[in-house]
């Protein structure tokens, strides 16, 4: 059992889960847009989100010596550096426009986690716009780098995506910004920080129905993508409505990040 808990936690510690979440968003942006499968574009989100997600978690710890190298994190470390091998073997296979794309969310994540500027820390303790960043980034990177190395043409139906990821991804990191309220600077100004949970939920609830509706607006939508994003609706609901301050790190950490997942089976399953 303690084998198992331990390959659990090195699971979710080195980002495979967040990174699989990615992946499979990649491969809802190339069914939505009937694109066929794209194993570079898709194999290049997963290594790079891996690779994204541990600097972004452990360089600010490391760089301030609070970070001990323990084993578990020797060993993501090591994981990550192949990681960033298999990056820059698919990035050479890509479009170079995607691969333009892909250099500057690679800039907005060292802005995201480095600070640039004298005497200023870095975005992602910038009041307020944490949030922003991160729904931006994955919409930029599950949905607008897969369009762009397919060579799709651009209409109104990649808008509407787009804003459609935006208010998943939103809606998502709310819950995240929940559970993390106790934990978190006062200075970052989380929307929880700033509006309370209670409101926060509510908030999230509200941006579910654009978010469900705006399928209609679709060229051609697909009755069975309706009711698949019925059933994400109802299931980001709940655990909208069930997160807490009190709730283990496995309920975001595992579960919530687990939902562009869920969502890829549902439409497999259909």
């Amino acid at each position: 059992m303690k084998i198992f808990k331990q390959i659990f936690n090195f699971y979710i510690n080195s980002s495979i889960h967040v990174a699989l979440s990615c992946y499979f968003l990649v491969r809802m942006t190339q069914h939505m847009f009937h694109i066929s499968f794209d194993e570079a574009i898709a194999n290049f989100v997963f290594f790079g989100t891996v690779v994204g997600y541990n600097f972004v978690k452990y360089d600010a710890l490391a760089r301030a010596k609070k970070l001990q190298m323990r084993t578990e994190l020797k060993i993501i470390a090591l994981f990550s550096f192949f990681a960033f091998l298999l990056v820059g073997f698919y990035f050479f296979q890509l479009q170079r426009i995607t691969q333009i794309v892909a250099v500057a969310f690679l800039s907005v994540t060292l802005l995201y986690t480095l600070p640039f500027f004298p005497n200023r820390k870095n975005a992602r303790n910038w009041a307020g716009i944490k949030i922003y960043i991160v729904a931006l980034c994955w919409v930029g990177v599950t949905l607008g780098l897969p369009i762009l190395n397919a060579e799709i043409a651009i209409t109104s139906d990649f808008y509407l995506k787009c804003i459609q990821r935006f208010i998943l991804i939103f809606v998502l990191v709310l819950i995240f910004e929940i559970i993390d309220l106790a934990n978190d600077d006062p200075h970052l100004k989380t929307v929880p920080q700033q509006i309370g949970i209670k409101r926060t939920k509510l908030l999230g609830i509200l941006l579910l129905i654009p978010f469900y509706f705006l399928e209609f607006l679709k060229s051609n939508f697909d009755k069975k993508q309706l009711i698949i994003n019925l059933i994400l609706v109802a299931l980001i609901s709940l655990f909208l409505l069930f997160a807490n301050e009190k709730r283990s790190r496995y309920y975001a950490a595992f579960w919530v990040e687990s939902i562009p997942i869920i969502w890829w089976l549902l439409l497999v399953s259909f």
